[in-house]
C-alpha cells in the first residue's frame, strides 16, 4: 500500500500543476480591474495605472503565472490586495469556521443519513421505507437558502433556541458553546447530503442482499441483525465511503450560500465577497486548496476501499 500511496503522490503532481494554470487562467479572465475596485470611483485613470503596475497586473499573464507557481511552491500564496495581509492568514481566519461547519454537518449526515438508510433497506417495500425515501426525495431538492431561511425563522425567531447568525470562535469567551451557532447552518447543508446517504446506504443493501454469500449466510440460520450488520451492511460501506469522501470535500464549496445566509465568517463566504473585490490572490488561494482538499480526500478514499475490502488490490 506505501508503494501505491506514492505512486498516487507523484501523479498528483501534474494534475495539480495543471489545475492551477486553468485556476490562474479563470480567474483573470473575470471582467472588472482590480485596482479600481480597490481605489473606488474616485480614483483617476493615472492612480489605477500607477496600481496596476504595483500589483503586477500589467505584465503577462503567463509571467504572473509563473511568478505566483514560484511563490506558491514555496508555500507562499501571494498578499490579499484589499487586506494587505497573507492570503494564507486571511484563508486562516476562515478556516476555523468552514471547517467546524464542515465536521459538524457529517457528524449530522453519518447520525441521520446511515440509520435511516439502514432501517429502510432492511424494511424494504414497507411502510417506514416509503416514508423514509420520500423524505430524502424531499430534502435533496429543498434549496439550502430556503431551509436555512425557514430554520432561522421557527428555531431563532420563533423560539429563540438558537442563534440566527455570526460565530464567534471556540477559542473566544464561551469556548464550544459557541458551536451552538452552527447548529442551524450544519443542519441545512446536512440535509440534502443526508438524503443522499440514505438513498445510497438503501441502495447498497439491497444490491448485497441479493448475493450469495448473504443467501448462505440466512441459510445457515444466522440472527437477522447479524446478517444485515455483518454480512451487508459492512459490504454495502465500500460505495458509502467514496460518498463520505466526496461529500466532505464539496461541504467547503457548497457552504458558500449557507455562510451567506447565516453571516458566517467562512472560507465560502470569503469567495464570494473577494470576487467582488476582484482580489485575485485570495481567489487563487482558496480554490487551490479546495482542489488540493478534493485530490487529497480522493487518495484517502482509495485507501478506504481496501480497509473495508481486503479483496481489493492496490497495485
Amino acid at each position: 500500500m506505501l508503494a501505491y500511496t506514492i505512486k498516487r503522490i507523484l501523479v498528483l503532481i501534474p494534475t495539480l500543476l495543471a489545475a492551477s494554470a486553468l485556476v490562474f487562467l479563470f480567474i483573470h479572465l473575470i471582467p472588472g480591474d482590480p485596482a479600481a475596485v480597490l481605489l473606488g470611483d474616485s480614483a483617476t485613470p493615472e492612480d489605477i495605472a500607477a496600481l496596476t503596475r504595483e500589483l503586477g497586473l500589467d505584465r503577462p499573464i503567463h509571467v504572473q503565472y509563473l511568478k505566483w507557481l514560484g511563490a506558491v511552491l514555496e508555500g507562499d500564496l501571494g498578499t490579499s490586495i484589499f487586506f494587505q495581509e497573507p492570503v494564507v492568514k486571511v484563508i486562516a481566519d476562515g478556516a476555523e469556521t468552514s471547517l467546524l461547519l464542515a465536521l459538524l454537518t457529517m457528524i449530522w449526515i453519518v447520525l441521520i443519513g446511515i440509520p435511516i438508510g439502514v432501517v429502510s433497506a432492511t424494511k424494504h417495500g414497507s411502510w417506514i421505507d416509503q416514508i423514509s425515501s420520500g423524505g430524502a426525495m424531499l430534502a435533496a431538492s429543498v434549496p439550502t437558502f430556503w431551509l436555512g431561511l425557514y430554520f432561522i425563522l421557527i428555531f431563532s425567531v420563533g423560539l429563540g433556541w438558537l442563534p440566527s447568525s455570526g460565530f464567534p470562535s471556540i477559542f473566544d469567551e464561551g469556548g464550544l458553546g459557541n458551536l451552538r451557532y452552527l447548529i442551524l447552518p450544519s443542519l441545512t447543508l446536512a440535509a440534502p447530503n443526508a438524503a443522499l446517504i440514505i438513498r445510497l446506504v438503501r441502495a447498497s443493501m439491497l444490491d448485497v442482499q441479493r448475493e450469495d454469500h448473504v443467501r448462505t449466510a440466512r441459510a445457515k440460520g444466522l440472527h437477522p441483525v447479524r446478517v444485515a450488520y455483518a454480512h451487508v451492511f459492512r459490504n454495502a460501506l465500500i460505495a458509502v465511503a467514496a460518498a463520505f469522501g466526496f461529500t466532505f470535500a464539496a461541504l467547503v464549496s457548497e457552504a458558500v450560500v449557507t455562510e451567506t445566509v447565516f453571516s458566517l465568517p467562512g472560507v465560502g463566504r470569503l469567495v464570494v465577497q473577494s470576487i467582488l473585490r476582484r482580489d485575485y490572490p485570495v481567489i487563487q488561494g482558496v480554490i487551490l486548496v479546495i482542489v488540493v482538499l478534493y485530490m487529497v480526500t480522493n487518495l484517502l478514499v482509495d485507501l478506504a476501499y481496501a480497509w473495508l475490502d481486503p479483496r481489493v488490490s492496490l497495485k
